[in-house]
């Protein structure tokens, strides 16, 4: 990882191993890095048959390369259009399931009160069960909720935005939970950064997602997570580094994939939605890893263009 130019809030610098290594070469597909696509044979009988939910869940951002003669205007009313059919799709998705989800969580409550104060051994026992099919259901209730964010549609709103203030404040939102987990948070922010155009709440919840990612990777023993920002030709990068576990080349491969998660009880969303609002902004992320020695995602983001003078 390039050496932060700036001030920083601390003398500590990012892990060696990851500050060192070069990015590999890799396929660009939504400004995501991921490996090459496993291929049926053509004629394979075995293959199987395409999931329309998957399809939905996993579709790649539209390809513009053939709308070079568009202005950006025409070009962002074709992907509002293609967004504003998925955004459909979800909500009725999340209706259909939603209705019998609520149903089934009410009669569990009122079953459970049923055996409130259960003195059998076979009571007990209906009560023990009760109490796993109402955690299934809230845990499907926050996946359903957790869909609806990735696939909703906002109207974004765009504004010029100091990305190390942005950084700073979501330092001090985490840091106190940090710190019961013993992670300390450092980070090094780049002077004279230029301002990128984003939709600050949207962001904010994009980097939360990756530091939540990242304390999940240096859990139980604590280590650091560290965030740093500099400025790249036209773009303003923003890394987030852990010294957790780290990542094989498969599992980078598969982290922005919907529903794709090796955490248990995670719905495997967190990531995908992160993707999807820096995208939203214009950017790019990607991530590189080593086992052992912890993972960066680096998020690029374009400067906001030049105000007239007045």
């Amino acid at each position: 990882m390039p050496k932060p130019t700036a001030k920083s809030k601390s003398v500590t610098s990012a892990p060696e191993a990851i500050r060192t290594r070069e990015p590999e070469p890799a396929h660009d597909q939504g400004g995501v890095e991921v490996a090459e696509p496993l291929r049926y044979p053509d004629d394979s009988a075995l293959a199987p048959p395409p999931d329309p939910m998957t399809s939905l869940l996993e579709s790649e951002p539209a390809d513009l390369s053939d709308l070079g003669d568009l202005d950006e205007r025409e070009i962002s009313r074709r992907l509002r259009e293609r967004n504003a059919e998925i955004s459909q799709l979800a909500g009725g998705l999340a209706h259909e399931i939603r209705n019998p989800l609520s149903t089934l969580s009410l009669n569990l409550d009122l079953l459970a009160e049923d055996f409130e104060d259960a003195e059998s051994p076979r009571d007990r026992r209906v009560l023990q069960r009760i109490g796993r099919l109402r955690a299934e259901v809230h845990r499907l209730n926050d996946i359903l909720e957790s869909f609806l964010r990735f696939a909703r549609i906002q109207e974004l709103k765009l504004e010029p935005t100091n990305l190390n203030v942005l950084v700073d404040e979501l330092r001090d939102f985490y840091e106190p939970q940090a710190t019961t987990q013993g992670i300390v948070v450092r980070v090094f922010a780049a002077a004279n950064l230029p301002a990128v155009v984003l939709d600050v709440d949207l962001f904010k919840q994009a980097l939360l997602n990756l530091m939540l990612n990242a304390e999940h990777a240096l859990l139980p023993e604590g280590g650091e997570l560290i965030l740093s920002t500099r400025q790249d030709g036209a773009r303003v990068i923003l890394d987030v580094t852990d010294t957790g576990k780290g990542m094989s080349d498969e599992l980078c491969s598969k982290v922005f994939d919907a529903f794709y998660s090796t955490r248990k009880g995670g719905t495997g969303l967190g990531l995908p939605i992160a993707r999807k609002i820096v995208e939203s902004c214009g950017g790019t992320i990607s991530v590189r890893s080593e086992p052992g020695k912890g993972s960066q995602f680096t998020i690029r983001l374009p400067i906001a263009p030049r105000q007239p003078a007045s």
